[in-house]
């Protein structure tokens, strides 16, 4: 009766000695998930890669025509540039 059974204590580890290679898998799993989540929370977080601010972003829309000069204005004042 020892040696048998479902109770890990067999000595296989029950994978046939191959539950490193399981455990190794899940890890790796784990690990490139942290890291996508990572680079997707900073590509979201809001920061522009080109390094653009607030008042470029403002500035770009005003020329583009997308907005005019009072609206220009009241959002230049309300993210405190000047």
């Amino acid at each position: 009766m020892w040696g048998y059974g479902w109770d890990m204590m067999d000595g296989g580890g029950g994978y046939g000695g191959m539950g490193w290679l399981g455990m190794g898998l899940l890890w790796l799993i784990a690990i490139i998930l942290v890291v996508a989540a990572v680079a997707w929370l900073f590509k979201y977080s809001g920061n522009r890669p080109d390094g653009s601010s607030a008042l470029d972003i403002l500035k770009e829309r005003y020329v583009r025509g997308e907005i005019d000069k009072e609206e220009f204005d009241r959002k230049r004042k309300d993210i405190k540039v000047d």
